[in-house]
């Protein structure tokens, strides 16, 4: 049978077409950006843009993380942005190659489904941390699974970014380390599918993480600690659910807490108490109240068990269900603004004129197609799961769907339970689930002899 130019022309043209389109693909991961007219900014982001000049750590501010924003600041952050669309496509076309499913218009049509149904391109667009914790899911499983289907210099980057992304956010770090332990457990059970060389490889991310996250606040602060802020993170949370006023109340006729006198006129929520106008800040903030934060929140632990582990659940199960986009990037973020106009005055202008700034950005109406393909992917991931389970299969993909599914509900443990439940900590990382969910429809509904 022969082959004609006519029959080759439109070969020929759809396969350019596709590659054009995958050329855009970078553009398209930032286009919120573009739109915006500078990288979009939320609450934290001056917390973290401020390491490299106050020189001091900030409770639950990287200085890992701050560190590479600053050396983006000659490029008006845009290497950023260029860094986390690259990093994300990379890992998007990378997992599709390891799970022999990549092929250039799955690829295309995949990552664009992403870009317009999921917080995936808002994240890649902001300067946050955020970005990193739902790719880290990705570059872990990769890093233990690859084995022979990836190169010593893939392997090698996997590392750092996931070492990079564990430094980022204690959260991240510990969801990865949650993840590297239960695949330590279950490797009795799975055998070769969890080769010893790849969790061994997973493990040490962790341990270089920690190192450079040390490092890098010994480098900036002078001192060899991890970044502060825990206790503090997790008396807001208690205080919220109304376990800190019952535990005041029943000590303070016996114990002279500095927080005893304000014990009725304790805020409804956590972010009031931490970053609002509130008694904290009379108080000494984190400086003043660590030690008594800290006291509280080992010992109310220890005298409302039951509560405490009721209160958990329920913010766990929340935490669950928040998962809309944009939580905390508005135009309402005066410390963002003050940082860069104090250590950053060249970038001024171009903020003050982007759309954020002007309160042009609102995710309401990006959120009603968000928020129920985002549910809807969880739901598609445990039914997965359980199709694998009754036909007994596992296979590469149903192993990953397992490991999402775990850094989602270890995600949600980590952040609502300790944090006190966010739309931004569920947004974060349930895009990673929607990926999932479409490289199985990709693969029931399509023809993996080519990608093969």
């Amino acid at each position: 049978m022969s082959i004609t130019t006519d029959q080759l022309r439109p070969q020929a043209a759809g396969t350019l077409g596709l590659w054009l389109a995958a050329g855009a693909l970078p553009l398209l991961m930032i286009a919120p950006a573009f739109w915006n007219g500078y990288p979009l900014l939320q609450w934290d982001t001056g917390g973290y843009l401020a390491r490299w000049y106050e020189g001091y750590l900030v409770p639950s501010r990287s200085t890992v993380f701050g560190l590479y924003l600053h050396y983006g600041e000659s490029f008006g952050f845009w290497i950023n942005l260029a860094v986390q669309s690259l990093a994300t496509l990379w890992l998007l076309q990378l997992t599709l190659r390891v799970l022999g499913m990549m092929q250039t218009f799955r690829f295309v049509a995949i990552s664009l489904l992403l870009i317009l149904s999921t917080a995936l391109p808002w994240l890649a667009s902001m300067l946050l941390t955020d970005i990193f914790a739902g790719l880290s899911i990705l570059s872990l499983f990769l890093l233990i699974v690859g084995d022979s289907r990836i190169s010593g210099l893939e392997k090698a980057s996997l590392f750092v970014f996931t070492a990079f992304a564990a430094a980022t956010h204690s959260a991240t770090l510990g969801v990865l380390l949650g993840l590297c332990a239960v695949g330590w457990m279950m490797r009795p059970f799975l055998g070769r599918r969890l080769p010893i060389a790849g969790l061994a490889q997973a493990s040490l991310t962790i341990v270089a993480g920690s190192l450079m996250l040390i490092a890098a606040n010994q480098a900036l602060s002078g001192q060899w600690a991890w970044t502060p802020g825990g206790y503090g993170v997790a008396f807001g949370r208690m205080m919220q659910d109304g376990i800190v006023a019952r535990y005041l109340n029943d000590r303070c006729p016996r114990e002279n807490f500095k927080l005893c006198p304000y014990r009725n006129e304790l805020p409804a929520t956590a972010d009031e108490f931490l970053w609002g106008n509130s008694m904290f800040n009379t108080l000494g903030r984190f400086e003043g109240m660590n030690d008594e934060m800290g006291y509280i929140v080992v010992h109310s632990l220890a005298a409302y068990p039951v509560w405490q582990a009721e209160a958990a659940l329920r913010a766990m199960g929340r935490q669950l269900l928040d998962v809309a986009t944009g939580e905390g990037t508005n135009g309402w973020i005066p410390h963002t603004y003050g940082i860069i106009e104090r250590y950053i005055p060249l970038q001024v202008a171009a903020m003050r004129a982007a759309r954020q700034q002007n309160w042009e950005l609102n995710f309401d109406y990006v959120n009603w197609l968000h928020v129920p393909v985002a549910l809807v992917s969880m739901l598609g991931l445990v039914t997965l799961l359980g199709h694998a389970l009754v036909h007994r299969r596992l296979d590469d993909l149903t192993l990953l769907a397992a490991t999402v599914t775990l850094a989602l509900l270890g995600n949600a443990f980590i952040c609502g339970v300790i944090s006190g439940p966010h739309d931004r900590y569920g947004a974060r990382m349930v895009w990673v689930a929607t990926f999932v969910v479409l490289m199985a429809l990709f693969r029931a509904f399509g023809d993996d002899s080519k990608a093969r």
